[in-house]
């Protein structure tokens, strides 16, 4: 695992095998337009077309927890001036640092893309969504800094981690509450003021910069069914810690190491008991029952409370609601408060039982994701740390406090 560079906070960066995403950064001013095409070369041309091929060649799929295929996304949005293009960087995951992170070191890689999805889409606007002040201030040196920016703008979002899903942010831009709707409309057939919208989260847009730039050829000398590469934050009990490039098709054990139950896809991820026999491959992990989502893989340190970890982030994620539908606005708090009885031993005789069948009520069931991706890491990590779930069962603790190892701190006030 090689260092690359620095960054402006103090999330470290790093890559295995050569930086792609994270070429350049730390050998010159990565917010130089100059010093970007020196290291990428000319931004190519490429119509709607030659843009759905490269894709579906290389495989790529969007980086913001979906993992839908971009290709389809692309060749699903009409062409013409009634589209838009919008790039999310909202990145609500608390424990995901990849989005804001590209965003200060290689802001123009993620509007290469953009650009090339306007032009190979004919549309008037590109809206570039930011809610960290600092990438908001680097895209706007990066953007005065070009001469083929005339079409982007900059809009502020606000904060919350529902308000990061693709149609709450479309509503935010708007002017509208950041909250998904209740329909289920895709964006490119309803997005931003009803007009068909291609929008996808900042590595994504990254993604196609690289391939613009570089081609197919090149973007696929690396990675497994998919190709090329793919930001991982590392969080927790590993052997490192940070923001990591990693090509696709490495094992999970060589970016986590082999130890005990760990956290994948952030939370509304999965916890596993091991993952010495998984890899870093989106369609091998979705055929193990897994997603790696917001690009998340955490382990807890021996000397914190794993329940009450997991009760930590149940309570936040309750508070994180929108509040628009039965699952979130009761279901999420009535489990929260069951782990609270089950951290203090108090859960009544068949209450786990009782807690497992509430938390198999809640998928499909709401408005969005929320409760869905809620449900699976609550639920997950219920099967994993059976062991110290028996403590508390049993003594009503398991000897150990909780020291919030699991980051809730989001970074980065609104700016307007």
């Amino acid at each position: 695992m090689t260092t690359t560079g620095a960054r402006p906070e103090a999330m470290p960066i790093a890559t295995i095998g050569p930086a792609r995403l994270f070429a350049g950064v730390g050998q010159g001013d990565p917010h130089s337009h100059d010093h970007h095409r020196r290291t990428h070369g000319e931004l190519s041309r490429i119509d709607k077309q030659g843009l759905v091929s490269a894709l579906a060649t290389v495989g790529l799929r969007g980086r913001g927890g979906a993992a839908f295929p971009v290709a389809d996304k692309l060749a699903a949005t009409p062409a013409g001036g009634a589209s838009e293009v919008v790039v999310n960087v909202s990145e609500g995951e608390p424990a995901s640092h990849k989005d804001r992170t590209l965003a200060q070191t290689a802001p123009h890689l993620v509007i290469d893309g953009a650009l090339t999805v306007a032009q190979s889409l004919r549309t008037r606007r590109v809206t570039i969504a930011v809610r960290d002040r600092g990438a908001a201030d680097v895209f706007s040196w990066a953007l005065a800094d070009r001469a083929d920016t005339r079409k982007v703008r900059l809009q502020a979002t606000s904060g919350g981690f529902v308000s990061g899903e693709a149609r709450a942010l479309l509503q935010s831009i708007a002017g509208m509450p950041a909250v998904p709707p209740g329909h289920r409309v895709l964006p490119t057939v309803s997005g931003l003021g009803g007009k068909p919208t291609f929008v996808s989260n900042a590595e994504t847009f990254a993604h196609i910069g690289l391939l613009a730039c570089h081609g197919v050829e090149w973007f696929g000398e690396v990675g497994a069914s998919e190709r090329g590469t793919t930001l991982v934050t590392l969080v927790g009990d590993l052997p490192h810690t940070g923001l990591v490039e990693a090509p696709h098709g490495i094992g999970l054990g060589e970016l986590a190491g082999t130890g005990g139950p760990t956290l994948i896809g952030g939370y509304h991820g999965t916890w596993v008991d091991r993952v010495d026999d998984l890899r870093l491959d989106r369609a091998h992990l979705h055929g193990r029952g897994l997603h790696l989502g917001a690009g998340v893989i955490a382990r807890l340190p021996q000397d914190t409370c794993a329940l009450g970890e997991v009760t930590r982030i149940a309570r936040w994620l309750a508070a994180e609601s929108s509040g628009q539908c039965g699952p979130c606005f009761f279901g999420l708090p009535a489990i929260a408060g069951d782990l609270d009885a089950l951290m203090a031993g108090r859960l009544p005789t068949r209450g786990l039982e009782h807690l497992r069948r509430r938390l198999d009520l809640l998928p499909g069931r709401g408005a969005c994701g929320h409760p869905d991706g809620a449900a699976m890491f609550i639920r997950t990590a219920l099967d994993v740390h059976q062991a110290e779930i028996a403590d508390h069962l049993a003594h009503g603790t398991c000897g150990r406090s909780c020291t919030g190892a699991l980051p809730l701190d989001t970074t980065g006030a609104n700016w307007s």
